[in-house]
């Protein structure tokens, strides 16, 4: 067993993952010191950009407010990072190619040990690359080779079955623990799908997780105001106008994503 002194920032909004993160680091180095846990993107930038750089990061890919590498585009990172997914198709080639470790979720013991020796192995030794641009290296293999963006639903319709195609949607929305797709011609249709699942399925281009109970269309939007703390009003939809809360902290990633 490793005895010396780990410290790292934690990034990750599930609390069990947490849990079990730090439970098996306390089993690996006792000598443990956990910097901080933070759940979204924008917890992590402030963070960032205030405190002094750590010696390790374990970030999760998809976080509260948005994918961890929003966190990139906002404040510089030059820590080491081991990656953290419940998504395998975050293909390890990418991994490979930046000499950044990843674990799959649930974390098994054996290969976080592994994850710490290499960073051990690598750890005080500045690599030969800057940190930044692996990582700039690796968002662009993410992006290249993540799965296509889905075009349709296969949805049960009386006695068989209907097609519902992603452009005719406006916006997605839950509603007592239900999701439903809101299309152009002003009809509901229930989804048997998670907003969570839906974002990594959706194009990022075309769609945007709004707050907890929206994913609009950029085709949808009508207006945007500015609203009271920093935060936007925005009405979407054709036939009745309906409007949405960006909160503060995902107002800026909201301004990001519809200047692109």
């Amino acid at each position: 067993m490793n005895t010396s002194l780990l410290s790292c920032l934690i990034i990750e909004d599930e609390q069990a993952n947490v849990n079990r993160l730090i439970r098996l680091l306390q089993s690996l180095r006792p000598n443990h010191q956990i910097l901080a846990v933070l759940g979204t993107v924008s917890e992590s930038v402030a963070w960032l950009k205030t405190q002094p750089k750590p010696p390790l990061i374990f970030m999760d890919i998809r976080l509260a407010d948005g994918i961890c590498f929003d966190i990139f585009s906002q404040v510089p990172v030059s820590s080491p990072i081991i990656f953290t997914t419940a998504y395998d198709e975050y293909l390890m080639m990418a991994f490979k190619v930046t000499s950044i470790d990843y674990l799959l979720k649930p974390i098994d013991a054996d290969e976080l040990a592994q994850a710490l020796d290499k960073f051990d192995q690598l750890h005080p030794t500045q690599p030969t690359t800057d940190p930044a641009t692996l990582y700039a290296e690796f968002l662009a293999l993410y992006q290249k080779q993540m799965k296509p963006s889905r075009q349709r639903f296969l949805l049960p319709y009386r006695d068989g079955y209907t097609t519902l195609l992603v452009e005719d949607i406006e916006f997605f929305f839950s509603e007592a623990k239900l999701t439903f797709a809101h299309t152009k011609s002003g009809g509901k249709t229930m989804i048997p799908h998670t907003l969570e699942e839906l974002e990594i399925d959706l194009n990022p281009q075309h769609f945007f997780r709004a707050n907890r109970q929206y994913i609009i269309h950029v085709g949808s939007i009508r207006s945007i105001h500015n609203y009271f703390n920093g935060k936007l009003k925005v009405q979407i939809g054709t036939y009745e106008p309906l409007e949405i809360i960006i909160s503060k902290d995902k107002a800026p990633t909201f301004k990001h994503w519809l200047n692109q």
